[in-house]
């Protein structure tokens, strides 16, 4: 194991869901870390356990089991990546006695507010929170065309629209994602996550969704970014689409030459929006 060895430094790995948390492990054993991973049940991708060199299962809330693990391996630093499905909580939501105290001590229950929380009781360990984004070389969008059929005036009018509604909302926790088609603002994502937003956007309002992904202003970086990657694109095409517009320097596309060619072969413009 990577943790007996004198020369190597573990880091702890917070696994959520999606493929963020496999290429947070690729990096960061190629720049010689033991990866000690926490991986949530029902969330976190089965495949992450060939990559780390210890893994733990818990159910979302298990705070003490987490910090434990991490102990228990001599981890000093860990990284967040991955998000949890509001609507799996019902069925793997389990907080133990430190997470019930974390959550009476914060009060709220919006994502940031909770990954702030989080962040602050390993913190408190002696474990410091890290951005894992500077281990992934060119996983940041830039700025300007980046796939797709070139932005016509009324799309790049509508993606200024939908920055300026995510501008305006980002004070109040509500999501990372808004669409609009022909300057009429078509969906807001909420709780029920993006893929449902779009869709049900895209339902009333019909084809030819301009979408916007961008970060809030208070957002804490280290452990929420909004991205991007393949099953976005197919879930654009799906829902007929024109053009999603994300966050230059601060949002992530993952396996990018893969959702690039994706929305190439689609038709799906992606523009890095500054």
């Amino acid at each position: 194991m990577a943790s007996s060895g004198a020369t190597v430094t573990n880091l702890g790995l917070i696994a959520g869901n999606g493929i963020f948390p496999l290429e947070v492990a690729k990096a960061a054993r190629t720049r010689g870390f033991g990866i000690i991973a926490v991986a949530h049940q029902n969330e976190t991708q089965p495949e992450l356990a060939a990559l780390v060199d210890e893994i733990t299962w818990i159910k979302v809330g298990e705070l003490e089991r987490m910090i434990d693990a991490f102990k228990r391996a001599d981890v000093r630093q860990a990284a967040m990546a991955g998000g949890i499905s509001r609507a799996r909580l019902a069925d793997s939501f389990a907080p133990d006695a430190r997470a019930l105290q974390m959550l009476a001590r914060i009060r709220r229950f919006s994502d940031d507010a909770v990954l702030r929380g989080l962040a602050a009781e390993i913190e408190s360990e002696g474990i410091e929170v890290i951005d894992p984004v500077p281990m992934l070389p060119d996983v940041l969008a830039p700025a300007g065309l980046l796939a797709g059929p070139a932005p016509t005036p009324g799309q790049l009018e509508d993606l200024r629209v939908a920055f300026r509604v995510l501008d305006a909302l980002g004070a109040f926790d509500i999501g990372q994602t808004v669409a609009v088609r022909d300057g009429v603002v078509a969906a807001v994502e909420a709780v029920e996550g993006t893929d449902a937003a779009l869709r049900r956007g895209a339902a009333v309002w019909g084809r030819g969704l301009v979408v916007a992904k961008a970060a809030k202003a208070s957002q804490d970086l280290r452990f929420d970014r909004p991205t991007i990657g393949p099953a976005t694109i197919d879930l654009l095409g799906e829902i007929r689409a024109t053009m999603i517009g994300i966050q230059a320097h601060r949002a992530m596309i993952l396996e990018r030459p893969a959702t690039l060619e994706r929305a190439h072969a689609l038709g799906v413009t992606v523009f890095g929006h500054e």
